[in-house]
């Protein structure tokens, strides 16, 4: 699991190219308020939060996985990783937060243009 990339995977960096080359500007692998937990691309102005999930890591309804060996540890640990983000969100929502889930399977343009649409969405709505 150490070798595993925590941020710059080739799914986040797609969206993030499109992003900036949108005139959006993110802070990456960044802190959330009042958690220990970490956003891959936060848009603090506007209150938005955005996790590029991996399909393994994050139970994926389509392309998710149960490994064979040891599988009850496994199955444990994948399931608790869900369980947190289930947690993540709501705590964040209840913060005035709005949160993205992207798939790493998600084509990048498509998740690229739903991240802008919540993130402009919010500014105009603040009277950014």
């Amino acid at each position: 699991m150490v070798r595993q990339r925590r941020r710059d995977t080739a799914p986040e960096m797609a969206i993030r190219r499109l992003l900036h080359g949108w005139g959006l500007r993110y802070r990456v692998d960044a802190a959330l308020p009042d958690m220990r937990r970490r956003a891959d691309l936060l848009f603090p102005s506007a209150k938005v939060a955005v996790f590029v999930d991996g399909c393994f890591w994050h139970g994926c309804p389509v392309h998710g996985t149960q490994p064979k060996s040891n599988a009850g540890w496994w199955a444990e640990k994948l399931a608790g990783n869900i369980q947190r983000d289930r947690d993540t969100d709501l705590r964040l929502g209840s913060s005035g937060w709005r949160v993205v889930r992207v798939w790493e399977h998600e084509a990048a343009p498509e998740a690229a243009r739903r991240i802008a649409d919540v993130v402009r969405g919010n500014a105009m709505r603040a009277g950014r």
